[in-house]
């Protein structure tokens, strides 16, 4: 494997860049073209017709054509480059982008996270960066003013999550838009095929295209970077022979003079037309989101190089044909080809097309598992498309659910431009969403001026809310699709949230004494069992409920227990050396312990190893070494307060326990060689404790799950009944359970369940 594509499968880190030759650099550019403009790419296909396709008409002095495509112009040129590939693109998340990036750097910088379960450990993670410059006044008062008013913090996660559901309406948007448009060219050759046609063979490719997707992109993505180079160079060459063809001085109309006659003379109905302009940037924020698959220097490369000026010669090609050919508006970019090579063009746009549609589909995937993660949306079984390439995931109900959604926009509306409205309105809500969340970057993260960040607000911001204004214009015309299904996913990730942040405050409010259950012993006739039992909890501190109340009614548990907590921290990756937290609670005789694993909200919560035998011995190395650090302990409750040690918790000594990948088989076989000859594991001279640790995996291990069921109180109001009696009940029910997420057999399953009231 040579570096690049090394590069690829792995992401590029900006630590990682440093150490990049040019020439892998000039590689990277290259990939990218496939996997993040595939969507940007293809707006040509619909940008000019959807314009067009209000109450606005072409007059014989072209005013019109010269002013929409100086809008084109500006807004590519000012939004696209200017605002994301020179500015955004520079606040990275330990190499990663997105809008969850932009909102976890404001978290870790000013504290601004409810995510539950944090602890002051996490922030010496690796990636766990906060060190710059001091704070100064600006940032000082914001950070003070979210402190002062916890409600705004919990205002900023739904605003984030505003452009979450928006960017998954572009899911389902972009793969009906891109393909109808394409097919649609057809009939210029086959004028007999009847509209009905064009869609069927368009749901045929939807279905196909969604039916493919558990195969993942990985034995096929090698062809995407040269069909999207293809279909470039195809936009450019047409360009520019539209250009010398039909209006050799359509360069004039880059004058933004053109844009103010143009508002000028065409007033409302020229202000309306500009949510099609804003198609033309479809697929910038893909740009910022895919910043850690590949680096900041070689998409702005790609971009600047090639996809920035093939996309300014197509629009002033097609501009160049409009203003000689103005009854073709309809068709503008197909009949712009040449006869001779229409067919060529045809068909590399129809796979330009699938490509830009499953570059979005991927990244909804994306999307939803970091909203799993952020205790956002309900738990759904992710599968590894690549057990290479890291980050190819694919979730079946999410597929089907997108495939529906956009068949139905395919078959219900028919039509690209009312499809164009309901795109732009959700493209731009995701721009505006980045550029509020850019200009607090500014000030809290990067330590700038407000000035500085009002003015990047003002500039890019005044911009977009034109355009969302333009949009909500055509909210009868197809913008409405948009807001609906973006308001079906907001209710339910705000439910969800709202759910479990209930029910991890019950389990804080009603956590169980250790020195309760202890005394409680004798007098129930509480007996340990051989085995490991692991019981799994929301809790990084303290007994949960549900375990108080399997043991009051089967006063029974395992010679070794281990609580485990599966937490999900603010930052984009968590490393496999810092992971797993190990440390007992109570005293040694009671033989019980607290594993937490930490992820990322990138990560996937998943282990693709033995996770049992890394366990026990992460719980054999800590009982090794825990008399040798025993000292660190009193350092460690100093350092992070009483508040995070619970006073049954006779040590606080906690360890990282990891090992490196290829390591990993050989701690799977020693385990297996310690269990099976407990007298050769003598001879190691490990502590009795650990011997029993190793007795008990012998004698198997069993995963103990609470099954909750969250009911209301009787004084609550309507809301709060419909929100947890319905709603949240239903989506429970419907989630993946956990036992399957962590692909648990049923023989070492073990079920409580228990109703709360919230």
């Amino acid at each position: 494997m040579n570096p690049s594509e090394e590069f690829v499968e792995q992401g590029i880190s900006q630590q990682n860049l440093r150490r990049v030759s040019s020439t892998t650099v000039l590689t990277l550019a290259y990939q990218s073209l496939g996997v993040v403009y595939g969507d940007l790419c293809i707006s040509p296909l619909y940008v000019y017709k959807t314009t067009f396709s209000g109450k606005l008409s072409l007059h014989e002095n072209d005013e019109e054509i010269y002013g929409v495509l100086s809008f084109i112009f500006w807004t590519i040129t000012l939004i696209a480059l200017f605002k994301y590939v020179f500015i955004v693109m520079l606040a990275d998340d330990n190499g990663e982008g997105g809008t969850f990036a932009l909102y976890s750097l404001l978290c870790r910088h000013a504290g601004l996270s409810i995510l539950p379960n944090q602890q002051a450990v996490d922030e010496k993670l690796s990636e766990y960066v906060t060190e710059g410059s001091a704070d100064t006044w600006q940032s000082s008062a914001l950070k003070s003013f979210f402190e002062k008013h916890p409600r705004f913090c919990k205002g900023l996660l739904i605003f984030v999550l505003l452009g979450t559901c928006m960017a998954i309406a572009d899911g389902v948007l972009t793969p009906a838009i891109s393909v109808l448009s394409a097919v649609s060219g057809v009939k210029l050759k086959i004028k007999e095929l009847h509209e009905n046609h064009i869609v069927i063979i368009s749901c045929v490719i939807l279905v196909g295209l969604f039916s493919l997707q558990h195969h993942g992109t990985h034995k096929v993505a090698f062809m995407f970077a040269p069909i999207v180079t293809a279909w470039l160079l195809c936009l450019t060459g047409i360009g520019v022979y539209n250009i010398f063809r039909w209006n050799s001085h359509i360069f004039h109309a880059l004058s933004p003079i053109y844009m103010l006659k143009f508002l000028k003379s065409t007033g409302i109905e020229g202000w309306v037309s500009l949510g099609g302009v804003v198609l033309a940037i479809t697929g910038v924020e893909t740009m910022f989101a895919n910043l850690g698959h590949f680096s900041p220097l070689s998409i702005r490369i790609a971009f600047t190089f090639l996809v920035y000026p093939s996309l300014l010669l197509t629009y002033m090609g097609e501009a160049a044909f409009l203003s000689k050919h103005h009854e073709d508006i309809e068709r503008s970019f197909y009949k712009a080809i040449p006869e001779t090579v229409f067919w060529p063009v045809f068909i590399v746009a129809t796979f330009a097309a699938v490509i830009g549609s499953q570059a979005v589909i991927s990244a909804t995937f994306s999307i939803i598992s970091q909203c799993c993660a952020l205790n956002c949306f309900p738990h759904v079984r992710i599968i590894h498309t690549s057990s290479k390439i890291y980050g190819q995931i694919y979730i079946p109900e999410v597929n089907w659910m997108l495939m529906c959604l956009s068949l139905a926009v395919t078959i219900g509306l028919r039509d690209t431009s009312m499809m164009g409205h309901a795109y732009g309105l959700a493209v731009t809500t995701v721009m505006f969403v980045t550029t509020c969340l850019m200009a607090m970057v500014m000030i809290i993260v990067w330590k700038q001026k407000t000035v500085t960040a009002v003015a990047f607000l003002l500039v890019f911001g005044s911009m977009e809310l034109l355009y969302i204004s333009a949009c909500i214009f055509k909210v009868p015309e197809g913008a409405w699709i948009a807001l609906t299904v973006s308001s079906i996913f907001m209710a339910v990730m705000y439910i969800w949230n709202y759910g479990t942040m209930k029910k991890h405050q019950f389990d804080v409010e009603n956590k169980v004494s250790m020195n309760r259950i202890v005394s409680l012993g004798p007098s129930l006739g509480m007996v340990r069992v051989p085995g490991i039992g692991l019981v799994y909890t929301n809790l990084v501190t303290g007994v949960p409920a549900v375990f108080g109340h399997f043991v009051t009614n089967l006063p029974a548990f395992h010679q070794v227990l281990v609580f485990v907590c599966i937490k999900s921290v603010q930052v984009p990756f968590v490393c496999e050396k810092e992971r797993i937290l190990i440390s007992r609670v109570g005293p040694k005789e009671c033989g019980m312990f607290r594993c937490i694993l930490r992820y990322g909200y990138k990560d996937l919560q998943q282990e693709n190893y033995n996770f049992e035998n890394r366990l026990v011995s992460g719980l054999v190395q800590f009982v090794e070494t825990e008399d040798e650090t025993a000292s660190k302990a009193t350092d460690f409750c100093g350092e992070f307060g009483n508040s995070d040690v619970e006073a049954f918790d006779s040590s606080v000594h906690t360890i990282s326990i990891s090992y490196p990948e290829e390591d990993r088989v050989r701690c799977s076989c020693d385990i297996q060689v310690m269990t099976s000859d407990i007298g050769r594991v003598e001879s190691f001279l490990l502590k009795d404790e650990s011997l029993q640790i190793l007795k008990a995996k012998e004698s198997g291990i069993t995963y103990v799950l609470g099954h909750s069921y969250a009911k209301s109180k009787k004084p609550s109001s309507i809301f709060k009944k419909f929100a947890i009696d319905v709603a949240y009940a239903f989506l429970s029910k419907n989630s993946t359970e956990s036992n399957i997420l962590m692909k648990v057999s049923p023989t070492s399953l073990l079920e409580v369940g228990m109703i709360y009231y919230v």
